[in-house]
């Protein structure tokens, strides 16, 4: 059941993280889209030109490993909300910075530069989102197995 549970809540949080990121691209024009689906710097699958859905589904996979994970470790125990939600802030953290190294390697000229304020705003924002996704739709499959039951 855990697993199952963090895979649906590793997917429902990475597509809203995907459609956000994409969302805010199309309204600004910085492509930080783009940089989440940018796979062109990594050894052998950087070579290949994927489709964005294929692209986007490398997002999802990563976005449901940290489901499987944040649900684990969010089983071990009965936790209140607040600390929920400190353990997806906790967990996520790599995400924040993670933004600097992807923009750096990327080798696509309209992948916005590791000094672009407004792109690192909306990448932290959109990754800060994300973490606050997790506890609430962990907290939402709980009420729902509850009421189940």
């Amino acid at each position: 059941m855990k697993l199952l549970k963090g895979i649906w809540i590793g997917l429902w949080s990475g597509l809203m993280l995907g459609f956000l990121l994409k969302w805010i691209q199309s309204i600004t024009g910085v492509e930080v889209y783009s940089l989440l689906l940018n796979v062109d710097f990594m050894p052998i699958i950087g070579s290949v030109d994927w489709s964005e859905p294929v692209e986007f589904s490398f997002h999802v996979a990563v976005s449901l490993i940290i489901g499987i994970i944040y649900v684990y470790l969010a089983k071990r125990q009965p936790y209140p909300f607040g600390q929920l939600a400190l353990l997806s802030l906790i967990l996520c953290a790599p995400t924040y910075v993670l933004y600097f190294p992807l923009a750096v390697l990327a080798k696509n000229p309209e992948i916005p530069g590791a000094l672009d304020a407004e792109a690192i705003l909306y990448w932290i924002f959109a990754h800060l989102a994300y973490a606050l996704a997790l506890p609430i739709l962990y907290k939402a499959f709980e009420r729902k197995n509850a009421a189940s039951q």
